[in-house]
C-alpha cells in the first residue's frame, strides 16, 4: 500500500523558488512539505552551483527581506567559520569570491548550509518536512483542482502520495505542468503570437530553447598535473563548431551578448590583478573562493566556477522530449563540460606561451561530487511556462520595445521586483544569443495564475512569461521573489478561504494580500524612482 501524507501546502522541487515559498508559508503560519530531487536544496545556487546573478541596488532595495536575510547569512557564514583577515572580516559587504558576477560570489556549500538554517527553526517540531531524492511521477486532478502528487522515492523506489489543498510547482522544468495536465507553453514563440520584437519571426517553435550547462569549479595549482582522462566525447567536441559561433566551441573565443561580435577571452590574463580585481579574463569571472582574503599561504589556490559560453550545450532540448532524448542531452552537456576541461589541461593557448594548464585541478568536492565530479544538477535556463491569466511580454519590460516610455510597465498587482537584461543564451533551434536592454520590472500577480486551473501555482521559472522575457525574469532573486510571492498567496487564500483568482479580481483582498506580503515579508513591489528609469 502507498504510503500518503497530507500538509496545509505541498511545494515540488527545493530549489530557491521552493524555499522562498516554504519560507513564506511557514512564517503564515503553514504545514508545509518540500521535496526535491537531488540531495542538496538549493537549486541554482548549490546543485548546478550558479553564483547569484544580481541586479546594481541588491543590497538595499529590489528584492524580499528573506533573500537579504540569506545574503547577510552567506557573510556571516564566512565571518564565523573562515580564518579572514580582520580588515575583511569588517567590510559590510564584502564579497566572499571576489567575482565580478555577483558582490556574492560564494561556494555551493556555504549557500547550503545558509538555506539549511534558514529551515531549521521550521524542522524542529515537524511544521516543515523536507524530502530529498524524491521526483514528482503523477498528478492527480480532480476537475480544475490538484488533489495530490505522487513522488518516487529514487533511493528506494518507493512511492509516496502527499495530498494537500494547495500545491506549489517549483520544479527546474515546470514537471507538474506536464504531469497535471495544466496547460502551458515550451520553447520559442513567434511574432505573430506575442507580438514581441526578438521572438521568431516565422513558426513558433517549442524545441526552441536555450541551452543548458553542466557547471563545474576549479583551483589551480601551476607545479602539479591533474589533468582527467580524456573524455568520451572529446574528439565530437574538439572538432565541432556551430554555424553561428566564430571558432570552435572549445576555444577562448566567443561573443559578446548584445552585439555578437566575436572576442577573445582566455581564462588567464597576460597580465595578472595584485588586487584580486577583474582583469577581464573567466578566472575572476564567477571565482566563488579567493585565497586574498585570507592570511598568506593559508590557502594555495582561488576556486573559480566554470559557467562559461564553451559550455553552453545546444545541440537538443530536454523539454518536450521522452526521457531516453533527454538522458542524451544530458549526458552530452557532461561530456562537453569534461571536454572544455580536458581541453584546457591539454591544449588551450596559455597566457605565457605553450598549451595547456595541466595544474587546473577538477574541484568536485565543492559542488557536491556530481557525475564526474561535475555540478549535481545541469544549470537550467528556461522550463514550461504556464499558460497564465497575465502574460509578460518584451512590450512590458524591453527598452527598444517600451519606445521611450523610459520605465516598465507598472502593475496594480505587483508581487514582487526584478531587474536583468533580456538574456537568452544560444538555443536549441541553433539562433545566437539574444540580449537587449530591459528597465527594472515588477512581477505581477496575474503571471502566477494558470489560466484554469486554481491550486497547482507556478514557483519558479514556470510562470507566465514568454521564452524572450524568461531570459529576464529567470535570474536567482527573481525565482526566490516568484517562489515566496507563491507560498504566501497560498497560505493567504487558506486563511481568507478564497482562490487565487479572488485575490487579483477583488481590489480589497488584492490590497489585503500587498498589505501582508509588505508588512510581515519585507517584500518591495515597486521600483525607487532612481532605479525605475535606469535601462540595463
Amino acid at each position: 500500500m502507498t504510503k500518503e501524507l497530507q500538509a496545509d501546502i505541498l511545494v515540488v522541487g527545493g530549489g530557491l523558488g521552493g524555499i522562498a515559498a516554504a519560507l513564506a508559508a511557514l512564517q503564515l503560519g503553514r504545514r508545509v512539505i518540500m521535496t526535491e530531487e537531488t540531495d542538496w536544496i538549493g537549486g541554482q545556487l548549490t546543485s548546478q552551483a550558479v553564483p547569484p546573478d544580481e541586479h546594481p541596488w541588491i543590497e538595499s532595495t529590489g528584492c524580499t527581506a528573506s533573500y537579504r536575510r540569506f545574503a547577510e547569512g552567506v557573510r556571516n557564514y564566512y565571518r564565523q567559520h573562515y580564518p579572514l583577515r580582520p580588515e575583511v572580516r569588517s567590510q559590510v559587504l564584502f564579497n566572499p569570491g571576489e567575482g565580478n558576477v555577483s558582490r556574492l560570489c560564494h561556494e555551493p556549500r556555504v549557500a547550503l548550509a545558509v538555506l539549511e538554517a534558514m529551515l531549521a527553526p521550521y524542522r524542529a517540531d515537524q511544521q516543515l518536512t523536507v524530502l530529498l531524492r524524491h521526483r514528482p511521477v503523477g498528478v492527480e486532478m480532480d476537475g480544475d483542482r490538484a488533489r495530490a502528487v505522487t513522488l518516487a522515492d529514487d533511493l528506494t523506489g518507493e512511492q509516496l502520495i502527499v495530498v494537500a489543498p494547495y500545491i506549489l510547482d517549483a520544479t527546474e522544468l515546470g514537471d507538474l505542468l506536464e504531469l497535471g495536465g495544466v496547460e502551458h507553453i515550451i520553447g520559442a514563440e513567434s511574432q505573430a503570437q506575442t507580438g514581441e520584437l526578438h521572438a521568431l519571426p516565422g513558426e513558433p517553435d517549442p524545441m526552441d530553447q536555450q541551452a543548458i550547462s553542466w557547471c563545474f569549479a576549479l583551483d589551480y595549482l601551476p607545479n602539479e598535473d591533474h589533468t582527467i582522462q580524456k573524455p568520451e566525447d572529446y574528439v565530437f567536441w574538439h572538432n565541432y563548431q556551430a554555424d553561428f559561433w566564430p571558432d570552435k566551441q572549445l576555444s577562448w573565443h566567443d561573443v559578446y551578448p548584445h552585439t555578437l561580435n566575436p572576442r577573445f577571452r582566455a581564462i588567464f590574463a597576460e597580465e595578472q590583478s595584485k588586487d584580486g580585481r577583474d582583469v577581464g579574463d573567466f578566472w575572476h569571472y564567477r571565482r566563488i573562493f579567493y585565497k586574498g582574503h585570507y592570511p598568506e599561504g593559508r590557502y594555495a589556490s582561488d576556486i573559480t566556477l566554470v559557467n562559461w559560453p564553451q559550455i553552453d550545450y545546444w545541440l537538443g532540448p530536454i523539454v518536450g522530449v521522452d526521457q531516453a532524448e533527454k538522458q542524451k542531452h544530458l549526458r552530452a552537456a557532461q561530456q562537453l563540460s569534461l571536454s572544455m576541461l580536458y581541453w584546457m589541461q591539454t591544449e588551450a593557448p596559455r597566457h605565457d606561451s605553450g598549451y595547456g594548464y595541466p595544474g587546473l585541478r577538477l574541484r568536485g568536492d565543492v559542488v557536491g561530487d556530481g557525475p564526474h565530479g561535475l555540478a549535481k544538477a545541469a544549470y537550467i535556463r528556461e522550463s514550461r511556462r504556464i499558460r497564465a491569466v497575465f502574460t509578460v511580454t518584451e512590450q512590458h519590460v524591453g527598452v527598444e520595445a517600451r519606445q521611450g516610455l523610459n520605465e516598465a510597465e507598472p502593475f496594480a498587482d505587483s508581487v514582487g521586483v526584478g531587474s536583468y537584461r533580456i538574456d537568452l543564451h544560444p538555443s536549441t533551434g541553433l539562433r545566437n544569443y539574444v540580449d537587449v536592454s530591459s528597465y527594472p520590472f515588477q512581477i505581477p500577480l496575474g503571471a502566477l495564475l494558470p489560466i484554469r486551473v486554481e491550486n497547482l501555482l507556478p514557483a519558479c521559472k514556470n510562470i507566465g512569461s514568454t521564452h524572450i522575457t524568461n531570459g529576464c525574469y529567470r535570474l536567482h532573486p527573481v525565482e526566490w521573489n516568484i517562489g515566496e510571492a507563491a507560498g504566501a498567496l497560498a497560505a493567504f487564500c487558506l486563511q481568507e478561504g478564497i482562490s487565487p483568482r479572488q485575490v487579483r479580481e477583488n481590489t480589497n483582498y488584492l490590497a489585503d494580500f500587498q498589505q501582508l506580503i509588505q508588512n510581515r515579508l519585507g517584500f518591495v513591489l515597486e521600483w525607487p524612482p532612481y532605479a525605475r528609469v535606469s535601462a540595463r
